[in-house]
């Protein structure tokens, strides 16, 4: 059994943990394939003088504000960040922000009312009906014109790049956002299997590659060590959401949702493979190796499941998981330590075939113009400063001497950031200067990445999760016609639906595992057969531009 140590240490460690909310390393559009190889941060090109911009308007956006930024300063306009880039811009804001983690059913009570600010920050590429609709519905603005005339540095970027620039319009040709680009590859990897390292060598076990290594790990953690809940994951926002990157559902061959098979467009929940995924749960649901609750689990329950010690294994990221509760965790236990684990295959020695890898654009967080803004030109040039020289090092590093300092050409980041003052913290602080560890319209930079992975653990994380072949198995960031997507959100609203609910009926034990083959038909009743070719279609297409 644990060492028990005292209710007020706990109680403290779970206080402190309200704080520290995660960076934006998640997030489901992120399960798609980067075509190619994406751009270095070197490559981001010099644009057009002329900031600040000499103008006495004030601009309207709206946006929701980073829950890390929001614990320390609960508006836009207090944030270091925002201030500084409306010096720099010239150009001066009035924000509105809708109340946190409500932002789907604030934006649609702001477009039914029909007054539309001149900026708003949302995830375009997922509104129902497709960008597509948004535009034709009068909500935001094609900027194809606007970006030739006011936006040099987003226009010679994606000039260099092509193969992001087919990610960031639609099949029309249509540019609908400013895109947030994740400009280098160790970006695109940072989720996957976490485990306590110190309970592996206290128990003699290796860290677990396939399912069997999984299975006897678990099952020690729970019969030698007492863990109530062995393997913990995220629930929320849908049941089994933790293990939809293809964590243990991927040794089957499959994975929770749409993947590239040789080139052919697949649904996992329909494929054989799901079954034996749902028999495994099912038998380590019912000997308790995984969290009884993990239709709830929210990350706030997921960081006091790892912490207190309830759970020893779980699926996250390596700067909100690893690098969150190992100093969360060393005053409660010194010699506690998490470690990166493999995507789980059935034999060993394979390659997983799946893995969280997301695309250099993912279609979220961008930034679009209401069609009827008077203040076009000013939104886009002070959009635009994002991708430039000075704006790229603003987005990412914040103000030189404040937050970071240059040596010998490397932006690094101060004291203020990495080893905070006021106790804030490298994700807080980060989230007050600069935008580096969210979103935004700008390029992310890997050297951002390079001082926020501060432990060795999350430096081999990276590169033990992206050791798959999700590059190959994930769709790219397509689009939909108008048509299409109406039809396809509408298909996939009752699929997802059904496949949640049965999935954990399977899992509990509350109906059998014969019952997976009636659970099929239902599922293709709903139209899964018309979703695949809609996807199959909208991929011909991409790879046709």
């Amino acid at each position: 059994m644990r060492i028990k140590r005292s209710c007020k240490s706990v109680l403290l460690l779970l206080l402190n943990l309200m704080l520290l909310t995660s960076c934006r390393e998640w997030s489901p559009q992120a399960d798609q394939t980067q075509q190619g190889p994406p751009p270095s941060a070197a490559e981001v090109l010099p644009g057009a003088d002329g900031y600040p911009l000499q103008t006495d308007k004030t601009l309207t956006y709206w946006a929701e504000l980073n829950g890390n930024a929001g614990n320390i300063k609960p508006t836009f306009q207090e944030v270091p960040f925002f201030q500084e880039w409306q010096r720099r811009t010239g150009v001066k804001l009035d924000f509105i922000q809708p109340p946190a983690n409500q932002a789907k059913e604030a934006i649609n009570v702001l477009l039914a009312s029909g007054e539309l600010p001149d900026m708003l920050e949302y995830e375009w590429a997922s509104f129902p009906g497709g960008p597509e609709k948004a535009i034709s519905d009068g909500y935001i603005l094609r900027l194809n014109d606007a970006i030739q005339k006011y936006a040099p540095n987003l226009r010679r970027y994606l000039s260099q790049h092509p193969e992001i620039d087919k990610q960031v319009k639609t099949d029309n040709g249509s540019y609908y956002v400013f895109p947030f680009i994740q400009g280098d590859d160790p970006l695109l990897t940072y989720q996957g299997p976490i485990i306590r390292q110190d309970w592996l060598d206290e128990l003699n076990l290796p860290v677990p590659a396939t399912i069997d290594d999984w299975h006897t790990v678990l099952k020690a953690f729970k019969d030698k060590k007492g863990v109530a809940a062995p393997l913990t994951f995220l629930g929320v926002p849908n049941p089994l959401f933790g293990i939809e990157s293809g964590a243990f559902v991927g040794a089957y061959g499959i994975k929770k949702g749409f993947y590239l098979d040789q080139g052919e467009v697949k649904y996992g929940p329909v494929e054989p493979g799901y079954k034996s995924f749902l028999a495994l749960f099912r038998n380590w649901y019912a000997e308790g190796l995984i969290d009884k609750n993990i239709a709830t689990v929210d990350t706030k329950t997921l960081d006091a499941n790892m912490i207190t010690g309830r759970s020893g294994a779980s699926i996250w990221n390596a700067g909100a998981g690893i690098g969150m509760w190992q100093p969360a965790i060393k005053d409660l236990w010194p010699e506690a330590k998490f470690v990166p684990a493999p995507y789980p295959v059935l034999r060993k020695g394979e390659k997983p075939k799946f893995g969280q890898r997301a695309n250099a654009y993912m279609g979220s967080g961008g930034v679009a113009i209401s069609s009827g803004s008077r203040n076009v030109e000013e939104a886009v040039r002070m959009l635009d400063y994002g991708y430039s020289p000075e704006g790229h090092l603003l987005f990412n590093f914040g103000m030189e001497g404040t937050s970071y300092a240059m040596k010998d050409g490397y932006p690094k980041y101060t004291d203020l950031i990495m080893h905070n003052p006021d106790k804030l913290a490298p994700s807080q602080a980060l989230a007050m200067y600069t935008r580096a560890s969210y979103f935004g319209p700008f390029v992310q930079d890997v050297r951002y990445l390079e001082q926020y992975y501060f432990l060795p653990e999350q430096k081999e994380a990276v590169q033990i999760w992206s050791d798959t072949d999700a590059r190959n198995t994930m769709l790219p960031q397509i689009s939909k016609t108008e048509k299409e997507s109406t039809e396809f959100s509408a298909i996939m609203l009752d699929v997802t639906t059904l496949v949640d609910e049965m999935s954990l009926k399977i899992i509990f034990g509350i109906e059998p595992l014969d019952s997976f083959d009636d659970y099929v038909a239902q599922i293709k009743a709903l139209g899964i057969d018309r979703a695949l070719e809609i996807q199959t279609a909208a991929l011909t297409r991409y790879m046709e531009r």
